[in-house]
């Protein structure tokens, strides 16, 4: 018997090897990423989570899950698009065959067109305005709609609308007292005028009328020292504007203005020194010394004495 047993033994593992590498060479490999999206979902998870989808399904108004399915059929799409990661969860094709994927990665934007040269004639030129670093009257109010209001309630929105700003000036000027103050700035662009200060005399501030567009006319504010150093490099602390969009139509001349607050000159000051410009260039001082005072410094001539500009400043 021992001499039976010892040959099938041997002939046992003379046959084992060649019956593994059958079963190696057979056998298939499978990626395991991709069993999940290559597999029907176990339906063990969808009896699991059924109570909650009816559930879910009844709350919006949906008949049954297969409605509620159709319901976000498009929003699951997408955010299955969403998680793609090529290489991780899907092929490294899976963005090229998804183009329309709006967060698929690494896609590159289109290059920019060019203008044709319809679009650029479009394109609306820059006002004066603009060009010179001004403000319209658009960028504070809606000029056509204020236009079909009565003046009361154009002064009433042009105060409130600077109300806010503790650094601005505003005014509204009647259309004649304006015209009667231009006309004197053109034949006087230039002038100075003193700023009482307490307890050290008054000082004296340059100012310049300028007429950057028709419709808007600014006077500028500057100290005559700073003025006399830097010249036409020094900066004004008043910017005053006035804008005439309103003035044929409803007979009001808008101005506002702006005090800087690092030139050592108050909002108040400020005041001062517009309300001296009225008293200066309105009609009231045509027959007095304050306009023989202004012809005197257009003219440059040596007659003309700060003194006498104090004492008519006094009288305000």
């Amino acid at each position: 018997m021992a001499s039976l047993v010892s040959p099938t033994r041997h002939i046992a593992r003379a046959f084992a090897p060649t019956t593994r590498l059958t079963q190696r060479r057979w056998a298939q490999v499978h990626d395991i990423r991709f069993l999940a999206t290559h597999q029907k979902p176990d339906q063990r998870v969808f009896d699991k989570y059924k109570a909650k989808l009816e559930q879910k399904a009844k709350q919006e108004g949906h008949g049954d899950v297969d409605k509620l399915k159709s319901a976000y059929k498009e929003k699951i799409v997408e955010l299955r698009q969403q998680a793609i990661v090529p290489g991780a969860n899907a092929p490294l094709d899976a963005v090229a065959s998804n183009p329309k994927t709006p967060n698929a990665p690494f896609q590159v934007p289109p290059p920019p067109q060019p203008q044709s040269q319809q679009s650029q004639a479009k394109k609306p030129s820059p006002s004066a305005e603009e060009k010179a670093g001004i403000k319209t009257l658009s960028s504070f109010i809606d000029v056509a709609k204020t236009k079909e209001l009565p003046q009361k309630e154009i002064e009433y929105i042009w105060r409130l609308r600077h109300a806010s700003s503790p650094s601005s000036l505003c005014a509204v000027v009647p259309t004649p007292t304006y015209q009667q103050i231009v006309e004197t700035a053109r034949k006087h662009p230039q002038f100075v005028l003193p700023l009482p200060k307490e307890g050290q005399g008054a000082e004296i501030h340059f100012l310049q009328w300028t007429f950057p567009s028709p419709t808007t006319c600014t006077v500028l504010f500057t100290a005559l020292a700073e003025f006399k150093l830097k010249g036409e490099f020094a900066q004004p602390h008043t910017t005053i504007t006035h804008h005439l969009d309103l003035a044929h139509d409803k007979g009001l001349v808008l101005l506002e203005g702006t005090v800087l607050e690092d030139k050592q000159v108050t909002v108040e000051e400020g005041k001062w020194l517009l309300m001296c410009l009225q008293k200066f260039y309105g009609k009231a001082a045509e027959q007095s010394p304050r306009r023989k005072l202004m012809e005197q410094f257009s003219q440059g001539d040596s007659s003309f004495k700060i003194d006498e500009l104090l004492e008519e400043a006094e009288k305000f």
